[in-house]
């Protein structure tokens, strides 16, 4: 019990700050290095705003078009699923509330235990769909890569160990409880250098497209 204990708090302590500060100048050195790669000038006379297609676009691409659910419904069903079953995990618990509270200041209503228990248990199973998915869909078993099974698995491993100790199902408690800790610090050190950065860029990304469509006066 002492080693469990003292694990936990490692993961409370040293390693929490270290993966803080690695997530902090990870994500502050990509997205200086997105801006500075700037644009080049557009000598061509604009023939509407930027910013206001820019916002559009940010929200008008959140939603898939019905020509993507058509070619890829299950991606956009179960992508929807597990994204949004994560976040209320992670934004409405509130141990997790209490923790960005510690943080930052900022608090807000949590949902009921019983409600999250059972968006994390659908988000797991939409986890391993998507798995089962990329592994038996011919192309996406070939275009994937190891860091796309890295993400899934560092991502699973946060709402596996996450579900694992709120129904205290391995013993010593703490150690479930610092293994939780830990997947999650592990992600946030990868989160800069992986595809998880796009949870920062996307809507970056979606805005200069809007915006470099709006200036052309055509819809993104």
């Amino acid at each position: 019990m002492s080693g469990s204990m003292e694990f936990l708090l490692w993961t409370k302590g040293p390693m929490f700050d270290i993966a803080i500060a690695i997530f902090a100048i990870g994500l502050l050195v990509r997205i200086t290095e997105i801006f500075m790669l700037g644009r080049k000038k557009n000598f061509a006379e604009a023939r509407a705003g930027e910013w206001g297609p820019g916002f559009r676009t940010m929200f008008t691409r959140t939603v898939a078009d019905p020509g993507t659910f058509q070619r890829a419904p299950f991606n956009v069903v179960v992508g929807w699923v597990w994204h949004i079953g994560f976040l209320m995990a992670l934004l409405l618990f509130l141990p997790h509330i209490a923790l960005i509270e510690s943080l930052t200041g900022l608090s807000w209503p949590a949902l009921p235990n019983p409600v999250i228990s059972l968006v994390t248990s659908v988000t797991l199973v939409a986890l391993i769909a998507t798995l089962v998915h990329r592994m038996t869909h011919p192309v996406k078993r070939r275009i994937s890569t190891v860091e796309d099974y890295l993400v899934w698995a560092v991502v699973f491993a946060v709402v596996l160990t996450g579900w694992l100790a709120y129904y205290r199902l391995v013993n010593p408690y703490p150690l479930v409880l610092g293994m939780h800790i830990l997947s999650a610090e592990i992600m946030l050190i990868l989160l800069p250098f992986t595809k998880l950065t796009h949870i920062f860029t996307t809507f970056i990304a979606r805005w200069y497209n809007g915006a470099a469509f709006g200036r052309k006066g055509v819809q993104s």
